[in-house]
């Protein structure tokens, strides 16, 4: 497993990052128990869930109970008020069985919180940092304008926005725009929704941006392991690979 630097967090993320919102489709609580395990001993070590999704929450929780110390934890909240998403961490944090989860990420649309906005919420979320409630601050969105100002704000420590063989080439520019500020880049969405059946092209695709770190959703062990065989065996980048992802992308856009 290779391992990269998550921009100005400076945490060293596996190249692989398990998506667990889905976990509630993987069979019960022993059947992701053994997911999770399975996805730590292969090197993992960025679990990332959500409080939209508070089944799945509680399920990644008690899977990572004993190896907590061994790896990083990202959560979000879509809460609107400073208020609300004081206690979607608080009850994140509790769903989770610890005190600090290592980013913590506020999923928005067309609103960018700033620091000393009259709502308070961007004080919030710097205000768990220094209580330790979280170790990093992200944005989750889908919106381009919203993601670009929060990369050239330098208040938020990651970005994660979605990112396939298909996006448009705004969003490469806005990985580059993300390495200029060392803002680290999450890809959400890599098969775009399941639009995209291809996973060797698609793997192969994202893996050539050292920067990026792609959020791989996981509910069962054929998944995982089709994720880490194509970890351990990327394609080769050569012309023709070039040439099948570009009729892909010319298909979608």
């Amino acid at each position: 497993m290779e391992y990269v630097r998550l921009g100005k967090t400076d945490l060293l993320i596996s190249r692989v990052a398990f998506g667990a919102m889905r976990l509630t489709e993987a069979g019960g609580d022993e059947s992701v128990a053994l997911l999770v395990r399975k996805a730590y001993e292969s090197g993992i070590n960025l679990f990332d869930t959500s409080r939209k999704t508070p089944e799945s929450e509680k399920l990644l929780g008690d899977a990572l109970y004993d190896i907590r110390r061994n790896v990083f934890l990202s959560t979000t909240t879509a809460a609107k008020t400073s208020d609300e998403i004081k206690s979607d961490l608080e009850t994140s944090l509790m769903t989770l069985h610890c005190d600090t989860v290592d980013l913590y990420q506020l999923e928005t649309e067309k609103f960018l919180p700033l620091p000393g906005g009259a709502d308070k919420i961007y004080d919030t979320l710097a205000g768990f940092k220094k209580q330790k409630m979280a170790g990093h601050i992200g944005i989750v969105t889908t919106n381009f304008e919203t993601a670009k100002k929060a990369v050239l704000s330098d208040c938020y420590e990651t970005i994660q926005f979605p990112f396939s063989m298909i996006s448009s080439d705004d969003t490469i520019e806005l990985v580059r725009l993300c390495e200029e500020h060392d803002v680290g880049f999450i890809a959400m969405q890599p098969l775009c929704g399941g639009v995209i059946e291809n996973i060797p092209l698609a793997f192969g695709f994202l893996h050539q941006y050292e920067s990026v770190l792609p959020i791989w959703g996981v509910k069962n062990q054929d998944e995982l392991n089709q994720i880490l065989y194509f970890n351990e065996h990327p394609p080769v980048i050569d012309e023709k690979f070039h040439e099948d992802v570009e009729k892909i992308r010319m298909f979608f856009n």
